[in-house]
C-alpha cells in the first residue's frame, strides 16, 4: 500500500501545500488503491477515474503559478451516490436510475470543485439511502474492511468502507436517521451529521426532506473539520439552509482539555440490547472525559423511547411522495407493460415494479398508508408529536449538559444475511441515532475502541442545534486520548486486505 494512502487529510494538505508532493501522485495513488481493492470491498459504484486527474493536474498547475488555494486543494475525496455530479452517473443505487447523468452539481460538491478537490468517484449505498447494511443496494453490497464476510453499515456503507480501506482521505456521506454515523461507528471511521440546514441539501436525491443531511466522513475528527468548513454556510438555493458560514470547527478540533464543559449521558440509550464490548468500550471513553475534565451527568429523555417507532412513520411517509417523481415518464427507466394497453398508470407500475427494490417498496406503502385519509392522524398525525416531545427532552437534556453522549450503535457490524429477513432488526440499529435526525441537532461518530469480537465500536457525541463547535471539541480531545492509549490510529490495527492477484 502507498504510504500517501495511509496519510490524513491533514497530512496530505501539508504535504501539497509544501509541494513535497503533487495532487496527481496523490490522486493516482487512490485510484491504484482502489484498482487493487475494490474488486473485494466494493465502496464505489462508479470511478471517476479522468476527471479526478484533470482535476488534480489543475491544482498543480495552479499552486506552481502562486495561487492562493484552499487548505484541502488536491487531497480527492469520494461522494455518496445519492448527491447529483454533473457529467457523472448518479443512481442513488438504483435501477431506476441507472445510467443516469445529472445535469447540474449539488451545491456541496460545486464547494468541493472550487475547493480544488479531486472527485475519485461515487460510493454504494442502500437503494435510495433506505437501509442501514448497505445489503439494499442494487448493485451489490459493500464489505467491511475488518471482516469482508460482515456489513460496513448504512446506508452509506460506501463512503465510510472507502476510507476505512484507505481508498479515499475523506468521503461525504448523508445522514437520515444514522447513515453516516453508524457506518463510521462498524467500520472505526469518523463520521459527522452537521446540523439539520448546515450544509446545503440541494442536489441530494431526497428521501425524507425534513431528516436528510449531508456530512464528512473522515479518519480523523479534524480531517471531518476541514472538509465540513468547506462544504458547510448558507445557500440560497436550500430554503432549510441556515444563515452564516461554517467556521470555527478546525480550531475547536484542535482545542485543549474540556475543563468546565458538563457531560450528559442519556439513560436511554444505553443497557438492554447494548453488546458488552460496546457498553465497556463506552464506560472507559466516559471515564477519559471525566480525565480531561468534563463534568459527567445522567439525563434522561423518556420521549427516545418512541423514536424509532416515530421515525419509521414520518421516513416512509415523505419518501413516498419525495419518490414519486421516478415514474418511467420524465427521466430513469422506462418499462413498458409487455400486453394489454399503454397507459400512464400501467407504464408507471412496470416501470416502479422493476426499478424499486424490496426495501424502497416497503418503505413507500408504508408510508402511503400513514398518509392515506383515515389513518393520517393516528399515524403520521401521532409520529409529529412524539418528534415535538423528543425536541422538548433535547431542550431538557441540554439545559443539564452542553453536550450528549452515547453508544452509536448498539452493536458491531454484523454479518451478511444475518437481519436481511427481519426488518425491526435492521431498523434497531439506528436506535441511537435517529433522536438527532428527528430534532435537527448534530451528531459525531468517532471509533472508541474494539469489542471483544476484535471489531470497532462508535461513540456518539450530541450537541444543540446550531453548535457543532461543541462536537469537535470534544471529539478532538477524545480521539487523542484514545490514539495514545492505542499507540496509533485505530485502522493501524484492523487486518490488512488481501490484494488478489488481478
Amino acid at each position: 500500500m502507498s504510504d500517501l494512502t495511509r496519510r490524513t487529510a491533514a497530512e496530505l494538505a501539508e504535504l501539497l501545500r509544501t509541494k513535497e508532493v503533487s495532487s496527481v501522485e496523490v490522486t493516482q495513488a487512490h485510484l491504484d488503491r482502489m484498482a487493487a481493492v475494490d474488486t473485494d470491498v466494493h465502496a464505489f459504484l462508479h470511478v471517476n477515474t479522468d476527471e479526478a486527474l484533470a482535476a488534480a493536474a489543475d491544482v498543480d498547475a495552479r499552486r506552481a503559478a502562486g495561487d492562493e488555494l484552499a487548505e484541502l486543494a488536491g487531497v480527492p475525496i469520494a461522494v455518496k451516490d445519492v448527491v447529483v455530479t454533473k457529467g457523472q452517473v448518479t443512481t442513488a443505487a438504483s435501477k431506476i436510475l441507472q445510467g443516469w447523468v445529472p445535469p447540474y452539481d449539488a451545491t456541496l460538491v460545486t464547494r468541493l470543485r472550487a475547493a480544488g478537490m479531486p472527485i475519485l468517484g461515487k460510493t454504494n449505498l442502500d437503494e435510495f439511502a433506505m437501509g442501514s447494511s448497505t445489503e439494499h443496494s442494487a448493485y451489490g453490497p459493500t464489505r467491511n474492511p475488518w471482516d469482508l464476510g460482515r456489513i460496513p453499515g448504512g446506508s452509506g456503507g460506501g463512503s465510510a468502507a472507502a476510507v476505512a480501506a484507505f481508498e479515499a482521505p475523506l468521503a461525504i456521506g448523508t445522514d437520515t436517521g444514522g447513515s453516516i454515523r453508524q457506518p463510521a461507528a462498524v467500520t472505526g471511521t469518523v463520521g459527522v451529521k452537521p446540523t439539520y440546514g448546515g450544509v446545503s441539501r440541494y442536489g441530494l436525491i431526497a428521501l425524507a426532506s425534513s431528516l436528510d443531511q449531508a456530512g464528512p466522513v473522515s479518519r480523523t475528527v479534524l480531517d471531518s473539520a476541514l472538509l465540513h468548513e468547506v462544504i458547510g454556510g448558507h445557500d440560497p438555493l436550500d430554503s432549510t439552509s441556515l444563515a452564516g458560514r461554517a467556521t470555527g470547527y478546525v480550531d475547536a478540533a484542535r482545542s485543549g482539555d474540556l475543563t468546565g464543559l458538563r457531560v450528559g449521558i442519556v439513560k436511554e440509550l444505553g443497557g438492554e440490547g447494548y453488546q458488552d464490548g460496546v457498553r465497556a468500550s463506552f464506560e472507559h471513553s466516559v471515564d477519559l472525559l471525566r480525565s480531561a475534565g468534563a463534568e459527567v451527568v445522567e439525563v434522561s429523555c423518556p420521549s427516545f423511547d418512541y423514536a424509532l417507532a416515530a421515525y419509521y412513520l414520518i421516513l416512509p411517509a415523505e419518501a413516498s411522495s419525495n419518490l414519486a417523481k421516478f415514474d418511467g415518464m420524465r427521466f430513469g427507466l422506462r418499462v413498458e407493460p409487455e400486453d394489454g394497453p399503454l397507459t400512464a398508470e400501467r407504464v408507471m407500475a412496470a416501470t416502479r415494479g422493476a426499478g424499486f427494490g424490496d426495501e424502497v417498496k416497503r418503505r413507500i406503502i408504508l408510508g402511503t398508508h400513514a398518509l392515506s385519509a383515515g389513518y393520517f392522524d393516528a399515524y403520521y398525525g401521532s409520529a409529529q408529536k412524539v418528534r415535538t416531545l423528543i425536541q422538548r427532552d433535547f431542550a431538557a437534556a441540554f439545559s443539564q449538559a452542553d453536550v450528549l453522549v452515547s453508544p452509536t450503535a448498539p452493536t458491531t457490524a454484523f454479518r451478511f444475511g444475518e437481519k436481511l429477513d427481519d426488518p425491526m432488526a435492521m431498523y434497531l440499529n439506528d436506535v441511537a441515532t435517529i433522536p438527532a435526525n428527528l430534532a435537527g441537532v448534530p451528531g459525531l461518530s468517532l471509533p472508541s475502541g474494539l469489542s471483544d469480537d476484535g471489531l470497532p465500536v462508535g461513540f456518539q457525541v450530541l450537541a444543540p442545534a446550531r453548535e457543532d463547535v461543541r462536537l469537535y471539541r470534544v471529539g478532538g480531545v477524545l480521539e487523542r486520548l484514545l490514539t495514545a492509549e492505542w499507540g496509533g490510529p485505530i485502522l493501524d490495527r484492523a487486518p490488512e486486505l488481501e490484494v488478489a492477484a488481478r
